[in-house]
């Protein structure tokens, strides 16, 4: 496998003109390395705080899996100077941040999670109408402490297995926006009631808004990818004449690379040059979260696999791609045996017998180790 990398992502994008007649944008062509290294360039940015980290990201996908870690620090990890296991966690009360679903459920800045409501203001169940009065009176509540109010009915779960209502109700509430997690005790979510959302936001400018956080986390992303991902916005409006509205104004741009339409916002593009590093990325950064963009751009299909039976896995459990450069060339599989690390590596094509990547992998392993806190 071809191991070149971009020089800059100024220079790899150099090619791509949108020229707009009559306020329509004509859509140019560009090539795969172009988007690439556009891609990598916006997403693994220069690392800093955490805070900062997660309003330019602004979304950061959770999952509880643990292998070795969760996602969420899987993916912050490349992005916080100094960033170790649980430090969102542990930071969370002080980061202006929610959590909250978006395209899938994670962290964002405040200012994105007040887009997303009110999503819903009227049927509320007489149950999730006592819980928000108890949580009301009493403050931060863990689940199991309201049980002790409302007791432990269950209600059968949308997987059709079975749920206790009264986390049901909590569950219900937080997506209306009408409770908030506070923090977390053991990964268990303790809810107060929401802050006040404040000046409502006009519907087509919300959907507007939307589109244009989710374009610019995954950019540049797939057309189709792109109408998939904000669908679930219809409650505002046409999502597709506010995508053909932005590129009218200017706001988004596109290009097709091998018949495949691109879209991303338009913005100065990072000089930054893409790195020759080895990293393992978490199977939900927003990097790889696209599968059909990441077929196109590396050529192999990835699934997450955790959730399929052991031997139907064709590359493990917790599988984590690994970028080399520009191209993710294979996948890792990380746990922690016996108080060591063990990584088992396989790849698409040939392992790489280039000595800088053998270093650079060695590197990427001992970060792994001290963002586990392995050694210390």
């Amino acid at each position: 496998m071809n191991t070149t990398v971009a020089t800059t992502a100024c220079e790899a994008f150099a090619e791509i003109r949108a020229e707009v007649y009559e306020g329509r944008q004509v859509m140019t062509k560009t090539s795969l390395a172009h988007l690439r290294a556009h891609a990598i360039s916006r997403s693994l940015f220069r690392p800093g705080t955490l805070k900062a980290a997660i309003h330019r990201l602004a979304f950061v996908q959770a999952d509880p899996i643990r292998s070795p870690a969760r996602a969420q620090d899987l993916i912050l990890r490349h992005r916080v100077n100094g960033y170790r296991a649980g430090d969102l966690e542990r930071r969370y009360p002080d980061l202006d941040i929610e959590e909250d679903f978006l395209y899938a459920y994670g962290f964002l800045p405040r200012k994105v999670w007040r887009l997303l409501h009110p999503r819903q203001q009227t049927g509320l169940p007489a149950l999730a109408k006592k819980v928000h009065d108890i949580v009301g009176k009493f403050g931060e509540m863990h689940p199991k402490d309201l049980e002790a109010h409302l007791g432990r009915q269950r209600v059968i779960n949308a997987w059709g297995g079975y749920s206790k209502a009264t986390t049901r109700a909590l569950e219900d509430l937080h997506y209306r926006g009408l409770l908030r997690i506070t923090r977390r005790e053991n990964g268990i979510r303790i809810y107060a009631t929401a802050p006040p959302i404040g000046e409502l936001v006009y519907s087509p400018e919300r959907l507007s808004k939307l589109i244009m956080v989710v374009a610019n986390i995954l950019a540049p992303i797939p057309e189709k990818s792109l109408y998939a991902t904000i669908s679930r916005f219809r409650r505002l409006g046409n999502p597709r004449a506010a995508v053909d509205q932005l590129l009218q104004m200017g706001e988004l741009q596109k290009a097709a690379a091998d018949g495949v339409t691109y879209l991303w916002p338009t913005s100065r593009v990072d000089r930054d040059a893409v790195p020759r590093t080895v990293r393992l990325l978490a199977p939900f950064d927003p990097l790889v979260w696209d599968r059909r963009r990441f077929e196109h751009f590396w050529g192999w299909p990835y699934r997450f696999e955790a959730y399929t039976p052991p031997a139907q896995r064709i590359r493990g459990y917790y599988a984590m791609p690994l970028l080399w450069g520009d191209l993710i060339i294979g996948w890792g599989n990380v746990r922690v045996v016996g108080g060591k690390l063990d990584v088992a590596l396989g790849f698409v094509n040939n392992r790489p017998r280039d000595p800088a990547f053998r270093s650079e992998l060695e590197a990427e392993i001992e970060n792994m180790r001290a963002f586990l806190g392995m050694g210390e």
